[in-house]
């Protein structure tokens, strides 16, 4: 039952022990455009010492992963504002209500003897060189840092990690691709006691920076892909918690909303309080069909965006600063409530009425904090499109805002075909993602419909 396969020289050093250890080879693409490449490329000098590989077939079964992104329907940015409470009780408790999408990332994992091996699809967007390297000027050398990070086929990279909490962080904060994968992977050997890991992502239906939380939905993956592997029996927390402290550890700080993609495809209302999180899903009275649009502008920057609203917390200097604490606490708490309800009654129309409420009150109290990034222009003139208006409830920014992506809550599942005919004509370059949110929690199967929301990975 068992063969020994030659693999390709993937070399690994511990810079504790100074080590080589046992690589596994790559897991088989399922399908032609995943497949391995015989020629591959990498990030390490020639210098880095090669190690044979060995794979034993059926030794460990795969276990099938699915993880989707997140939209989150109100409450943007009050995760990481009800943190501040740590260092200001003032400031209110931050609400937000996120669902599932039924677009994520597609995986199979498998317990390893000593390795954290990552193989996975590229987005189309993203040249291979750039993978192949660290964000990180500063980022060690692979070779002495414990990995290599090689090209594995046309549009698949596979990153090959010691198991040693020093090489995985090292991955993490270097940023890049990998780091995410290699963040959680640090946490979970950090409190647990578990050999390696092998995960495939073999296919990715997410859209990239589009407000989705698609580096939120790796975290989650390997946190899941850990827990089931080694039966660690943690909860839907357990693995939220996990991917969330991943995260944190690379240069791309999160906030906790945007693991609520791993409660799957239903509506769930969280509540923060400096370190503490409470969720509770909301069932659905009645379908509720969305349209989400890319707005294809490259210029959005969410980083700039986070720093110019956080110059506000925790203690307000200014009346800018303290309309920004009524915007994510009282004001948003009010909506939040209201939002609640009316998603129990499917209640679409005070559901549209309460989006263009929320985006109004966005706009003035967080513009001035930011105008560079939430002037807008482009997601404005789409919300007030007049064409649109007789086909929606009503229409609000995605994610951190800015000119990224909307969301439309349209009338009726007719409309959806009506909102995107009409967009397609008169912004020939954005791209849409319809969405229903159906009464048992569930999202219904969405089709993408034009390009650009078809994009792998993050």
């Amino acid at each position: 039952f068992f063969r020994w396969l030659a693999a390709s020289g993937l070399a690994t050093t511990s810079p504790a022990s100074s080590m080589s250890t046992t690589a596994s080879s790559m897991l088989p693409a399922p399908s032609a455009s995943t497949s391995s490449s015989t020629s591959s490329s990498t990030s390490t000098p020639s210098s880095a010492p090669s190690i044979e590989s060995e794979y034993t077939p059926y030794a460990t079964p795969y276990i099938s992963l699915f993880v989707p992104g997140r939209i989150c329907l109100f409450g943007e940015h009050t995760d990481w504002s009800g943190a501040f409470r740590r260092f200001n009780s003032a400031i209110a408790k931050g609400s937000t209500i996120v669902s599932g999408t039924n677009q994520g990332l597609y995986a199979r994992a498998r317990k390893h003897p000593s390795l954290f091996i990552v193989h996975s699809v590229l987005p189309e967007t993203v040249p291979v060189s750039s993978v192949l390297t660290c964000s990180s000027s500063s980022a060690p050398a692979a070779s002495s840092a414990g990995y290599t990070i090689v090209q594995s086929g046309p549009c698949r990279a596979t990153l090959t990690c010691a198991m040693d909490v020093a090489a995985l962080k090292a991955v993490a904060t270097a940023g890049g691709f990998f780091s995410y994968a290699a963040g959680v992977a640090c946490k979970i050997l950090t409190d647990y006691k578990v050999s390696g890991l092998e995960v495939d992502n073999y296919s990715c239906t997410l859209p990239v920076a589009k407000g989705l939380s698609s580096s939120a939905a790796v975290c989650v993956l390997v946190a899941r892909a850990f827990n089931r592997a080694f039966e660690l029996k943690g909860t839907t927390r357990f693995e939220m918690e996990y991917a969330y402290g991943g995260e944190n550890l690379t240069p791309s700080r999160c906030g906790r909303m945007d693991q609520a993609c791993a409660f799957g495809q239903r509506p769930v209302m969280m509540s923060y309080d400096a370190d503490d999180l409470d969720c509770a899903e909301v069932n659905v009275g009645k379908p509720l069909h969305y349209l989400l649009v890319d707005l294809a502008y490259p210029g959005k920057s969410t980083t700039q965006i986070l720093q110019g609203l956080q110059s506000a917390f925790p203690f307000p200097q200014s009346d800018e600063h303290r309309a920004a604490h009524r915007l994510f606490g009282e004001f948003n708490l009010g909506v939040i409530e209201r939002a609640v309800e009316a998603l129990k009654a499917g209640d679409a129309e005070a559901l549209g009425a309460l989006m263009v409420e929320a985006q109004r009150e966005f706009q003035a109290s967080a513009q001035p904090l930011c105008p560079s990034q939430l002037t807008m222009p482009l997601l404005n003139k789409l919300l007030s499109h007049p064409p649109l208006q007789a086909l929606i409830h009503g229409g609000k920014g995605v994610g951190s805002q800015g000119d990224g992506t909307a969301q439309f809550l349209c009338k009726s599942e007719e409309a959806v075909a009506q909102v995107k005919d009409v967009i397609s004509r008169d912004f020939p370059d954005m791209s849409c993602l319809p969405l229903t949110l159906e009464p048992t929690g569930k999202i219904r199967k969405a089709v993408v419909l034009a390009a650009g929301f078809g994009t792998q990975h993050d």
